[in-house]
C-alpha cells in the first residue's frame, strides 16, 4: 500500500486506509454517547415521571448541560493548545474518552427514583464535558490521518460511521432490551432496568471502539516552533489571546469562519435535536414511530454524509456547506407551510433535511481544518468547540421564541430554518484556501 506523509508534516507518520478506518471507529463508538446518552436514551429516561415532573426535570437537565457548555467553553482552547505544544494529542484522547466510558458505565446505577436525579444529571455533564474535550484532540487527528487531497473524503467517511454505529446500537439497545416486555438476559424495565443496562452496554461498545485510534494512529509530534517551556494553568490563557491575534494577522478568515460555523452548526443540531419533538407532537408520531424515524434518519445522513465527502475534495468544503444550508432552510420551510398535511410530509422532507446535515457537518470539519496554520489543529479546534459551545442556546431560544408567538408546536420550526439562513449569511463571505489564492493572484 502506498504511504504518504500527513498534511501536518509528521515524515514518521504514513497515512493508510488501516489507519483512516482505525480513526474512523471513534466516531463510530462515539454514538454510544451521542444517540444512546444524550437524544434518545439516557435523557429521555431522566425526563420521565419516574425521577418528578416534567417541568422540574428537563429544567435540571438543562442547567446541568449548560453547566457543562460554560466550562467546555472555558477550557476547550487551552486543552487543545497545550495538547499542540507537548505532542500528547492521543494521550488526552484515550483520558477523555475513557471518563466518558466510565460516565456511561455509572450510568447502571441510576435507579427510577428522584433521589437519583442529581447523580444521572452530574454523570451526564461529566460525560458532555470530557466528550468535548476528546472531540478536540480527534478533530486534530484529522491531520494525522489525511492529506490536503483527501481530508474531505476522511471527514465525510469518520462523521458517516459516527451516523452508522448510531444505527447499529440502537437496534442493539432498542430491540435487545427496550422493546420487550422481557428483554435479552431477562432485563425488564421494573426499575429503569432496560435502560440501565442499555447504558452499560454503550459504555463497551465505546470502550471497544476507541481503541483502534489508540494502537494505530502515532502521537502528533509538534513543529518546533510551538514547543515552549511548561507554563501554568491561567499562563495558558495569556498564550491563547496571543495565539488568536495571531491567527486573526495569519488568516482572519479562519476566526469568520469560527464565528459563521457556530451559528449554522447549532442549526444543524436543532435539526436532529427537536426532530423528535415534532414528528411526536405536531405530526402524531408513536414513541416507536420515532425511533424508527430516527433509525431512518441516520442512515439517510450517513450515506449522504460518506458519498457526499468525495465531492468535499474535488469541489471544496465552502460548496457543500453553502448548498447543504439552502437545501435545509428551503426544507424547513415547507415542512412549516406542510405542517398539516400528514405524516408523509414529514417523512418526505424531514429524511431530505438529513441529507444536508451530515455533509454540512463534515465540511465544516474540512473548511477548517484546510484553514489552520500546520502545527496548530488542536489549538484552533479547541476554539471550534468553544464558539460552537457560545452558540448552543441559539436554536433552542429561537425554537421556544417561535412556539410562543405562534402559540403552537410547528412554529418553533421558523426559529431553527432562522438560525440556519443567519448563519448561511455569513459562510457566504468567508473565503476558503483557494479563494484567498486567487485573490492574491
Amino acid at each position: 500500500m502506498t504511504e504518504v506523509l500527513d498534511r501536518a508534516g509528521n515524515d514518521a507518520t504514513a497515512v493508510t486506509k488501516g489507519r483512516i478506518l482505525a480513526w474512523s471507529l471513534w466516531d463510530w463508538g462515539s454514538a454510544s454517547f451521542n444517540a444512546v446518552a444524550t437524544t434518545f436514551v439516557f435523557t429521555i429516561y431522566l425526563t420521565s415521571n419516574s425521577f418528578g415532573g416534567k417541568a422540574f426535570v428537563s429544567e435540571r437537565l438543562g442547567w446541568a448541560i449548560a453547566i457543562a457548555g460554560v466550562v467546555v467553553a472555558l477550557l476547550a482552547p487551552v486543552m487543545g493548545q497545550r495538547g499542540d505544544k507537548t505532542g500528547k494529542r492521543k494521550l488526552w484522547l484515550a483520558v477523555n474518552t475513557y471518563l466518558v466510558v466510565l460516565a456511561l458505565a455509572l450510568m447502571v446505577f441510576v435507579e427510577a427514583k428522584p433521589s437519583f436525579l442529581l447523580f444521572g444529571l452530574i454523570l451526564l455533564a461529566a460525560g458532555t464535558l470530557f466528550f468535548e474535550f476528546a472531540g478536540v484532540n480527534y478533530n486534530a487527528l484529522l491531520a494525522q490521518v489525511s492529506t490536503r487531497r483527501n481530508v474531505g473524503r476522511v471527514s465525510g467517511f469518520g462523521w458517516g460511521m459516527g451516523y452508522i454505529g448510531g444505527i447499529v446500537l440502537l437496534l442493539i439497545v432498542y430491540f435487545g432490551f427496550i422493546k420487550p416486555e422481557v428483554g435479552l438476559f431477562g432485563v425488564t424495565s421494573e426499575n429503569g432496568l432496560d435502560v440501565r443496562i442499555s447504558m452499560l452496554i454503550a459504555a463497551i461498545w465505546f470502550g471497544i471502539f476507541a481503541l483502534p485510534v489508540l494502537f494505530t494512529v502515532p502521537e502528533n509530534r509538534p513543529r518546533a516552533d510551538l514547543v515552549a517551556k511548561r507554563v501554568g494553568f491561567f499562563r495558558s490563557y495569556a498564550i491563547l489571546g496571543r495565539d488568536i491575534a495571531r491567527l486573526w494577522r495569519l488568516n482572519r478568515h479562519a476566526v469568520y469562519f469560527l464565528i459563521a460555523s457556530a451559528i449554522f452548526r447549532d442549526g444543524l443540531t436543532g435539526v436532529f435535536t427537536f426532530g423528535g419533538v415534532l414528528a411526536a407532537g405536531t405530526f402524531g408520531f408513536s414513541a416507536g414511530d420515532v425511533i424508527i424515524f430516527a433509525i431512518a434518519a441516520n442512515v439517510v445522513a450517513g450515506v449522504s454524509t460518506i458519498l457526499i465527502g468525495t465531492l468535499d475534495d474535488r469541489i471544496g468544503p465552502k460548496r457543500i456547506i453553502v448548498a447543504s444550508l439552502i437545501g435545509l432552510v428551503v426544507c424547513g420551510a415547507l415542512v412549516f407551510v406542510l405542517h398539516d398535511s400528514g405524516q408523509a410530509v414529514f417523512w418526505t422532507l424531514g429524511l431530505a433535511m438529513c441529507l444536508f446535515v451530515g455533509p454540512a457537518q463534515s465540511a465544516s470539519r474540512t473548511f477548517l481544518a484546510r484553514l489552520i496554520p500546520e502545527g496548530r489543529e488542536g489549538e484552533v479546534f479547541g476554539l471550534y468547540a468553544t464558539t460552537g459551545r457560545a452558540a448552543t442556546a441559539l436554536a433552542p431560544a429561537a425554537f421556544a421564541l417561535f412556539v410562543g408567538i405562534g402559540n403552537e408546536q410547528y412554529w418553533g420550526i421558523i426559529g431553527i430554518v432562522i438560525v440556519l439562513a443567519v448563519g448561511l449569511a455569513l459562510i457566504l463571505p468567508v473565503k476558503s484556501n483557494q479563494e484567498q489564492l486567487a485573490a492574491r493572484d
